[in-house]
């Protein structure tokens, strides 16, 4: 394959693998993305997630694209589309949730019954999965805070998110609290 070439670093006696991007074309990945947006602190990021497609096509056997580098940057604008779709999604969200909070205001009894349910709902996680749902939503920290302090990948972070939410809204429904 001509995408991954094994080299010999100098002063190294062991092969590595190369990197799949030259420095010219992660230039142009990298601009290719703030150009479509995404902010300079992502930017890391969505190099990485070209390269990683980059190393899964290769991998799974298909043919490496002829120009890697106009690949690299058409892959690289889809991304930031996708960084577009998620924050507005995330945008949309909120404002829905916020409507919730202005429009529902639930009595002391039923705050206590939900704040209840909710309770035992967390003891009955696993505890990897009730560590982040406490950090993300008591301590209020960011994926990438959890991330960071646990020493696991964002995605990681957002995979037990999901499962202990969703076990949580089950269980919830399950007693008929909500």
């Amino acid at each position: 394959m001509a995408v991954l070439r094994r080299t010999t670093r100098r002063g190294q006696g062991d092969a590595v693998l190369d990197d799949p991007l030259d420095a010219a074309q992660e230039r142009r990945v990298r601009a290719v993305l703030a150009l479509g947006g995404v902010p300079q602190a992502d930017l890391p990021d969505g190099v990485q997630q070209v390269r990683l497609r980059l190393l899964e096509r290769t991998a799974s056997g298909r043919e490496a694209p002829r120009d890697v580098s106009a690949w690299a940057a058409v892959v690289a604008s889809n991304l930031a589309m996708d960084w577009h779709r998620a924050r507005h999604r995330q945008a949309r969200l909120g404002e829905r949730l916020a409507a919730l909070r202005q429009t529902d205001q639930p009595s002391g009894e039923e705050t206590s019954l939900l704040s209840l349910a909710v309770a035992q709902g967390l003891d009955e996680l696993p505890d990897i999965q009730r560590q982040v749902v406490v950090l993300r939503f008591y301590a209020d920290l960011p994926v990438r805070g959890i991330a960071e302090e646990l020493g696991v990948p964002e995605g990681t972070v957002k995979s037990r998110l999901h499962t202990a939410v969703r076990a949580l809204r089950a269980r919830l429904h399950e007693d008929e609290v909500v």
